[in-house]
């Protein structure tokens, strides 16, 4: 491993979103993984030795990683020092655990690049898609100034479900589309449910039609994203309306979307649509960041795409890929989109946010 790269930790190693960010991270050209946590009872053992049995990956246990002593996720005094920042992956039963044990990091000096909803609705916390809001980072000396930080604080990932229509979405705002209202009907993988998930018995031959609290998190977690920095934290967008119905689908990886939209004034008409897609590119891209899709949206013309198993990984697993894109008989338009909800939707997105904040001087 490189001496010169940064060196990072991940709290809630050994769960299957902490075994993605260290699948995702072996060969990683700025970030090196020294430090894991976790809880009490994987503490004091080799990570190895830690997910016994529970290595959930396609990959084996990278080398640099599999003896690195486990840490209990709440004892900060043997924090490494030379560690920088954390990804958090922990889903704590009580959200208000999490984002205790996250403020305590920052208080202590360390960045905290969160994966869990727990600290989402924190106004002073940004809720990041680089492609989208990669302004709101300069929520992050509002919070430290609001918590008395230093070098410490807290960003987070938004929820998986919504990826693959935000930025479709915010891709035809920014070109001077306003979108009024928008519905949309997920169909979730069951990787989305962690590991052992959904019992295979209710969604072999079935579609579960709730997922607990999963249309609140698609309805309400994009006004954040879209709204903007205020003297106190982030203030809300409230322009569109968003209603949501969640399902859970026999597919591994790879959430898929239906969505119809109605704009407000100007109506796109549908070449217009599909080149604002092709074309869209952002802050992630003219960077050149390492996790950031060449093409952070790709259409096909195809009438039977997007599917899971062929589009899923696309660009990396971080790119949203569209299909369908027609008239709407109540609303304007209606479209099938798909994202990576354990690249894209998870560990990627979250460690984009990681390669953005270091670009921007946050994580040196």
């Amino acid at each position: 491993m490189s001496s010169d790269k940064i060196k990072i930790g991940i709290l809630g190693a050994t769960g299957v979103v902490g075994q993605n960010y260290i699948k995702l991270l072996v060969e990683h050209p700025w970030f090196e993984i020294v430090d894991v946590a976790a809880s009490p009872r994987s503490a004091g053992k080799p990570y190895k030795e830690a997910v016994t049995g529970r290595w959930r990956m396609p990959i084996e246990i990278p080398r640099n990683v599999e003896n690195l002593i486990v840490r209990d996720v709440q004892d900060f005094a043997s924090l490494k020092s030379n560690v920088s920042f954390v990804f958090s992956a922990m889903d704590l039963p009580k959200k208000e655990d999490t984002k205790a044990i996250e403020f305590k990091y920052a208080e202590n000096g360390i960045p905290v690049i969160s994966n869990s909803s727990a600290n989402r609705w924190t106004p002073d916390v940004p809720m990041i898609i680089p492609e989208i809001n990669h302004n709101h980072i300069d929520v992050i000396p509002i919070q430290q100034k609001n918590r008395g930080f230093s070098r410490g604080f807290v960003t987070v990932k938004p929820n998986c479900s919504i990826q693959s229509y935000m930025t479709p979405i915010y891709a035809l705002e920014k070109s001077g589309y306003k979108v009024d209202k928008v519905i949309v009907t997920t169909l979730q993988a069951v990787s989305g449910a962690g590991y052992p998930g959904v019992p295979s018995l209710d969604v072999v031959d079935n579609i579960v039609p709730y997922i607990g609290g999963e249309e609140k998190k698609s309805e309400e977690e994009p006004l954040k994203i879209l709204g903007k920095v205020g003297e106190k934290g982030i203030i809300n967008d409230d322009s569109i309306q968003i209603s949501a119905t969640c399902t859970r689908v026999s597919v591994s990886d790879g959430h898929t979307a239906c969505v119809n939209i109605k704009f407000k004034d100007k109506i796109p008409n549908k070449e217009d649509i599909i080149k604002i897609w092709n074309e869209f590119t952002s802050i992630p891209q003219k960077l050149n960041l390492p996790f950031a899709p060449k093409r952070p949206i790709i259409y096909l013309d195809n009438d039977d795409r997007p599917q899971p198993s062929k589009d899923r990984d696309n660009d990396k697993g971080m790119a949203v890929t569209i299909g369908r894109l027609r008239k709407d008989n109540v609303f304007d338009y209606k479209f099938v989109a798909l994202s990576h909800n354990t690249i894209r939707g998870a560990a990627g997105g979250a460690i984009l946010n990681a390669e953005l904040l270091k670009i921007k001087g946050f994580l040196n």
